[in-house]
């Protein structure tokens, strides 16, 4: 299928050189810039990347937004957007498309899984700037059970995990389903390691950046975190990505020149650390 950008360069092509200039003025990262805003969509409750308190948006995601906007030198317009069935179905209702209930397309979507596959099936959306890499861990309460340990050791410990998740999944399936009856059930993966820190569970499996911003939001209660890997754990890590309209290329350029620069001058490492997270470099970056 060709794309609604190569439909545009094919007719500038046709009509003749004349009408590049006006095609490279209507680009996107132009437009953007004659707005002086950029709309970036980001997850609604998806700590510790983006969630709203106060009436304002934190979290990773948002700092890094308003970090891209400023490096453009335009004010950003911060979009939330509650998770849908499948990612395929956000990046529809907040870059290429729009939502039902009228959400306006974003210029820019963070926290995007920037894979190969994911990519050829979706390309109404370029997918840019890979700028972390996410795995799960299986974190401890000291002293109430055997991090290291088999899993099937865990039985009677309490266990907490977000619901409908990879790791509640494999929590409540692995083994003959021997740990399910010991699983507890939270919306998200903070709140589950939250349940952890606040001694209402006494282990969680949870995404790596969870973790750590939990423990720090806890004040830096320690926590033991697994270094061997889960048996039949099938999740090796992914990477975190952007996305860009097919069409928006300038732009997709732009912010990835930008989030490069970040890296070398260790402005990303610290954003991630103000949120009590480790920086960990996507493989693909």
């Amino acid at each position: 299928m060709i794309g609604r950008r190569g439909l545009l360069l094919g007719a500038a092509a046709t009509a003749g050189l004349a009408l590049l200039p006006a095609l490279a003025e209507a680009a996107p990262l132009a437009k953007v810039k004659a707005l002086g805003v950029l709309r970036v969509a980001v997850y609604k409750d998806n700590r510790p990347w983006s969630w709203t308190e106060a009436g304002k948006v934190h979290g990773i995601d948002a700092d890094l937004a308003r970090a891209i906007a400023d490096k453009l030198g335009v004010r950003v317009d911060l979009a939330e957007i509650a998770a849908d069935e499948s990612v395929d179905d956000d990046l529809r209702n907040a870059v290429w498309k729009g939502g039902l209930l009228g959400f306006m397309p974003a210029d820019l979507m963070l926290h995007i899984p920037f894979d190969r596959t994911f990519a050829s099936r979706n390309d109404q959306v370029a997918i840019i700037a890979p700028y972390y890499r996410e795995s799960f861990q299986f974190a401890c309460m000291p002293g109430a059970l055997d991090c290291e340990a088999p899993p099937t050791q865990w039985r009677g410990k309490r266990l907490a995990a977000e619901l409908d998740s990879i790791p509640d999944f494999y929590l409540i399936g692995a083994f003959g389903g021997i740990l399910a009856k010991d699983v507890t059930h939270y919306m998200s993966g903070a709140e589950a390691v939250a349940a952890v820190t606040g001694g209402k569970a006494d282990a969680v499996l949870a995404s790596r950046a969870q973790i750590e911003a939990g423990l720090s939001a806890a004040g830096g209660r320690p926590l033991d975190r697994r270094k061997m890997p889960l048996p039949a754990f099938t999740s090796p890590g992914w990477d975190i990505g952007m996305a860009v309209k097919e069409n928006s290329r300038t732009l997709g350029d732009a912010v990835e020149e930008i989030m490069a620069a970040m890296a070398t001058s260790g402005e990303l490492k610290a954003i991630f650390a103000a949120h009590g997270v480790t920086y960990a470099p996507a493989l693909a970056a």
